[in-house]
């Protein structure tokens, strides 16, 4: 009917991108050449306008209080979000891509060095990668990319597992606190650079690396291991366990980023209440109507959900009815 795509709308003016992986041309109406999305925010009194234009064809256009960004990038963190939705089950049984993406997500949002270190260990990467595939490249030119890959390799692992550190503890208390304690769960970070110098593989591995086209040792091989006991949960966790533990996951995102940031995050909530028992339902309805969480979007197909947030609320709030795409107030 189209709420997940309001909610999409909202994700977009905050990360500067869509939160099913959607190129931008996708977005807009078949029949239609463009298309605009743009949000007013108020941070304690700071007063925000967020424009993002995409025509087909050409380069889209981002804009804060109609002055356009030099870099996508310097927008990350201006308005802190978490997303909680179905597609969530993609963290826990696709590949170590998405898990990275999640925790680069996090630590992006609070910290800008450690997007800018990313960004540039990501297009060094990409060079790296085109010379291996080249006939008899120069030695020397593997020197200069692999000091770069080495610098920004070895700030980025360190701030990954500074994030791991803190954010378990807290991961932790929200698991329990919706599973009632029946279950130890746990997030570890693999990584090649545990056990290795980066330095000395990417040497090592050159010979390989040719044969192959592309770095197999790096910070771009690291994995995010989530765990029920002593097991992974994409193994052994049913579909209510799988749930809970993502639903923990972006709750323990939300209370990380209010410790790291100013701003309250804006919390989405879409259609999350589905595989879950009553019990498991009650204590997430409790910990979201909390007084630390700020604006808040639900969406749900069931509005006995929805009035029970509502009745345990002590804030204002708006009920909306979505159908075919049109929103209307109720």
């Amino acid at each position: 009917m189209g709420k997940t795509n309001l909610l999409d709308a909202i994700f977009y003016l905050s990360f500067t991108k869509n939160h099913t992986n959607l190129l931008d041309f996708q977005l807009i109406r078949h029949e239609e050449e463009f298309c605009v999305l743009q949000g007013y925010y108020n941070n304690n009194g700071v007063k925000d306008e967020v424009y993002c234009g995409i025509k087909r064809k050409q380069r889209k256009v981002f804009k804060r209080n109609k002055k356009e960004y030099d870099r996508l990038s310097e927008h990350i963190g201006l308005i802190p979000m978490v997303m909680i939705s179905p597609a969530d089950t993609e963290l826990i049984q696709d590949g170590s891509v998405e898990r990275r993406k999640f925790v680069d997500m996090i630590i992006s949002q609070y910290d800008k060095n450690y997007l800018r270190f990313l960004i540039h260990y990501n297009k060094v990467l990409q060079q790296r990668n085109s010379l291996l595939k080249e006939r008899n490249p120069e030695d020397s030119l593997f020197d200069i990319l692999d000091e770069q890959l080495v610098s920004d390799g070895e700030l980025i692992y360190q701030k990954r597992k500074e994030f791991i550190s803190g954010f378990c503890p807290i991961f932790q208390k929200y698991y329990d606190a919706i599973s009632n304690k029946s279950e130890p769960v746990d997030l570890k970070y693999d990584s090649q650079l545990d056990t290795l110098s980066l330095s000395r593989a990417l040497k090592d591995k050159l010979a390989v690396d040719k044969i192959l086209g592309y770095t197999g040792v790096g910070i771009h091989k690291d994995d995010f291991l989530f765990m029920l006991g002593d097991h992974l949960i994409r193994k052994i966790g049913s579909q209510g366990q799988n749930k809970t533990y993502l639903i923990a996951l972006k709750l323990a995102q939300f209370q990380f980023l209010l410790q790291k940031n100013a701003s309250v995050p804006i919390l989405l909530l879409d259609d999350i209440f589905d595989k879950l028992d009553a019990n498991r339902v009650e204590r997430i309805i409790q910990l979201v109507t909390q007084e630390e969480f700020g604006q808040i979007f639900v969406t749900d197909t069931n509005r006995k959900y929805l009035d029970e947030i509502l009745s345990g609320m002590k804030h204002d709030y708006k009920l909306f009815q979505v159908e075919e795409g049109r929103i209307q107030e109720l």
